[in-house]
């Protein structure tokens, strides 16, 4: 473990901060990254190997946020590493069909036969938006159903109570979204099938889909409850709307299915990112033959993007996938082993100390919730003590954890996380939950 950082070690990442508040709005390009909601100052990273990040000031901190879920290989994978080297000698992008986009196509459909055809695009926001194009063409119907706390990207549709950074930041939806837009979706409680019926009575043949995260990773992780993503499916094929699994997070994270395998789900259209570009910024969607076909050149819907199939992406997507298809009889159980260690250690020492914490998680991704009762839906996640959360953070990372900046983010383990790494982890929390009482 490294030593516990004293402000002098941030010296140089302060000054890259001022700099970057002079140039980016809140001196970010994302805003979760400035550290608003758990205080402090954030540090500026400079590289990471497997498990550990170091900054700009050399100091070193075991990594639970993995770029925000694609580095489940650990940083700087030595064989997405030299596949990238390797491309980036052809080309960095061609703007031009290449085979390797047929190559990782192939790859994703292996593991997700609910995905007959897909298209890449460059980011999770493009893959659901383009999603939900799609799904409003195959239906002819304008409304959209999502779920709170559910975060979608940032598409002017699916900020209707969103999570992520917009719950971080308290914004119920975003300035510059005409309500005209926002009135087309509408936003109810997750995990609550009664709700979703009265939202069908309500709005007959007005549905066009429900898009949805299968397991919540935009308030905290939060997961499904028995019976619930079966009676969504149920609900939509009565009612002749599509079923929108938003895997962005979760596909090929919580198994090499994604939760549509984990939980035997039969979704119409399924969005991907993180993982499938190996930690390079892509996305994809992908579904059901005929819906997919409605897409341009073949059909009325009109998608595109110049760097969609980067080269690049492709090439790490290609290295990370393989691997993952080639070693899943190990690499998941090994996942699951280090996960269930390290959130279970933490919960058993915040029970040490008289600190109320709920713990949610599914496979490698999960959320301590300074919460006493169970979170299940936004609303119980939003009555979680953020404050505490931001003095455990806070405590975290002087001792060299860097959780996600947000008690509405999922964390992240990596198959690069051993026991090293789980148990300094654990010792750090004794430490950091006193940070916690003592506010």
């Amino acid at each position: 473990m490294s030593r516990p950082i004293s402000a002098p070690a941030h010296s140089r990442s302060q000054a890259l901060q001022q700099r970057a508040e002079h140039l980016f709005p809140g001196g970010v390009n994302s805003p979760v990254r400035a550290f608003r909601a758990v205080g402090g100052a954030p540090p500026f990273l400079e590289s990471a190997q497997g498990a550990w990040l170091t900054d700009a000031d050399g100091n070193r901190y075991i990594d639970y946020f993995g770029s925000w879920g694609p580095m489940i290989l650990g940083h700087a994978f030595p064989p997405a590493v030299e596949a990238i080297e390797r491309t980036a000698r052809k080309s960095a992008s061609f703007g031009a069909s290449t085979e390797s986009e047929g190559d990782l196509a192939e790859r994703v459909v292996a593991c997700y036969p609910a995905i007959e055809k897909l298209r890449f695009v460059s980011s999770g926001t493009e893959a659901t938006m383009s999603a939900i194009r799609l799904a409003r063409a195959a239906t002819n119907r304008s409304v959209i159903v999502k779920f709170e706390g559910n975060y979608h990207g940032h598409a002017d549709g699916l900020l209707v109570k969103a999570g992520s950074g917009v719950a971080t930041f308290g914004i119920p939806g975003s300035a510059g979204v005409p309500e005209a837009v926002a009135h087309l979706t509408l936003a109810l409680p997750y995990n609550d099938l009664a709700a979703v019926e009265a939202a069908f009575a309500a709005h007959k043949g007005e549905i066009a889909a429900v898009i949805l995260e299968p397991v919540v990773g935009n308030a905290g992780c939060i997961p499904p409850a028995p019976g619930y993503l079966g009676g969504l499916r149920a609900i939509t094929r009565r009612e002749g709307a599509l079923l929108i699994a938003d895997e962005v997070m979760t596909g090929f994270r919580v198994s090499l299915g994604g939760a549509v395998q984990l939980y035997k789900m039969d979704p119409d259209l399924i969005t991907l990112g993180k993982i499938v570009g190996g930690g390079l910024p892509v996305g994809a969607f992908g579904g059901k033959r005929a819906i997919m076909d409605l897409l341009a050149p073949l059909g009325p819907v009109y998608q595109a993007g110049t760097l969609s199939g980067n080269p690049l992406a492709m090439a790490a997507g290609i290295a990370t996938v393989s691997y993952l298809q080639d070693h899943a009889a190990e690499i998941y159980p090994q996942l699951e082993a280090a996960s269930k260690a390290v959130f279970e250690g933490v919960a058993a020492e915040a029970v040490k100390a008289g600190v109320p914490l709920t713990t949610n998680r599914v496979g490698s991704m999960g959320t301590w919730f300074f919460a006493s009762g169970p979170v299940t839906n936004y609303d119980e996640a939003a009555k979680s003590d953020t404050a505490a959360f931001g003095r455990f953070h806070r405590a975290m990372l002087d001792q060299g954890v860097w959780l996600p900046p947000s008690q509405f983010e999922a964390a992240f383990l990596s198959a690069a996380h051993g026991k090293a790494e789980i148990d300094a982890t654990i010792e750090a929390a004794r430490t950091a939950l006193q940070a916690v009482l003592t506010a």
